[in-house]
């Protein structure tokens, strides 16, 4: 999926499967900087329930690379950070599954 170049001092933010079929959209654009941990409070305001019936069960990644949020959430306020420009996707379970698969040896 190829998204349009975010505006300035925005990032964008890619939707698969699931959460595609939630906010019916393939991509957003959201300010930065925002610290990876806010992330899922900022979905949660644009599209209530989103967390609770997507999220809980997804990965993220930023710029192709995986987070793991609860490593993050012991880094405190030295956690990622989301920059402008930078792309950071939302990946439903069966994706990820199918993805790991694919680059398994």
């Amino acid at each position: 999926m190829s998204a349009p170049k975010a505006p300035q001092g925005h990032f964008t933010l890619l939707y698969f499967a699931s959460a595609t079929s939630y906010t019916r959209k393939q991509h957003d654009f959201l300010p930065a900087p925002l610290p990876v941990l806010e992330l899922n409070d900022k979905l949660e305001k644009l599209y209530p329930g989103i967390v609770e019936k997507v999220l809980r069960s997804c990965a993220v990644t930023v710029n192709l690379d995986y987070v793991d949020l609860e490593e993050e959430a012991s880094k405190g306020e030295k956690g990622l950070v989301i920059q402008p420009g930078d792309e950071v996707a939302i990946i439903p379970p069966k994706l990820l599954e199918q993805l790991d698969a694919m680059t398994a040896p």
